[in-house]
């Protein structure tokens, strides 16, 4: 299962939220470069099944975990399952997260702050320490990479719809830097990809399944990104051809 871009090797990708949109488009891309690829999924067995499932017809190695990546306990067995199963860990993709109604910022209430919280950064958090546990040469481990999956949000604030969700992927933006910073002597690599309005299911979590339509007209390239487009960002950053990058940002955004 290869193209004129694969990697050489034996190298394991684990990416979280992998059974649609931007997750299952970097596990599709990432089996076709070569890698063995763990997806992982919260709720939607289904999706995941569909996703490993399209993977092995095409010849490539993958197995769909489910594990709440908000759960200390559930992230300690999905990176075990991943060791045990498909071998030691070279790349990770923290993708999960979520937004939840269009909303102003005073009509946000603490329960809502908590899931947004959880799901975009505790998560983040959790995978990239079970990672780094496994990657670092501090550890013993032969080095690896960790991309993050931000957003444009964090840059623009996403006034009336997602203030919550834009400061959360600031966070995330944060982590990046420091974790970059944190390791980068230690063999690992982090770096984040911030899409733009793409093509995803996650807009309908926000009450506006149509959004990417409806704002882009008002884009520079005048149109919405494709799942497909930030899977090719996020191989970039954990192939070789990036291998003198850490603590660095893609925007992948049509030039907003």
């Amino acid at each position: 299962m290869t193209d004129s871009t694969s990697a050489a090797g034996n190298e394991v990708v684990l990416i979280t939220g992998a059974g649609r949109g931007i997750g299952a488009a970097t596990a599709l891309l990432a089996a076709r470069r070569g890698h063995r690829v763990c997806v992982n999924y919260r709720a939607d067995e289904a999706a995941a099944t569909a996703v490993v499932e399209a993977i092995r017809a095409a010849g490539g190695t993958a197995l769909a975990v489910r594990a709440d990546v908000t759960r200390s306990a559930e992230v300690e067995r999905l990176f075990a399952t991943v060791d045990a199963e498909l071998g030691p860990l070279t790349a990770l993709v923290n993708n999960a997260g979520t937004l939840e109604k269009q909303s102003r910022l005073e009509e946000i209430d603490e329960d809502r702050l908590n899931r947004i919280w959880a799901s975009n950064i505790t998560s983040a958090f959790l995978c990239a320490a079970q990672a780094v546990r496994r990657m670092s040469t501090r550890h013993g481990g032969a080095g690896g990479t960790i991309v993050n999956v931000s957003s444009a949000a964090s840059r623009l604030g996403s006034p009336n719809e997602y203030v919550d969700y834009a400061a959360a992927k600031g966070a995330v933006d944060s982590m990046t830097r420091g974790l970059a910073l944190e390791v980068a002597a230690e063999g690992i690599r982090v770096n984040a990809v911030r899409p733009g309005l793409i093509h995803t299911d996650i807009h309908a979590l926000g009450g506006e399944p149509g959004r990417v339509d409806r704002v882009a007209p008002d884009l520079p390239m005048r149109r919405g990104g494709q799942p497909e487009e930030v899977a090719e960002a996020i191989l970039f950053l954990i192939s070789p051809a990036s291998s003198y990058m850490t603590g660095g940002f893609l925007d992948v955004a049509g030039g907003r």
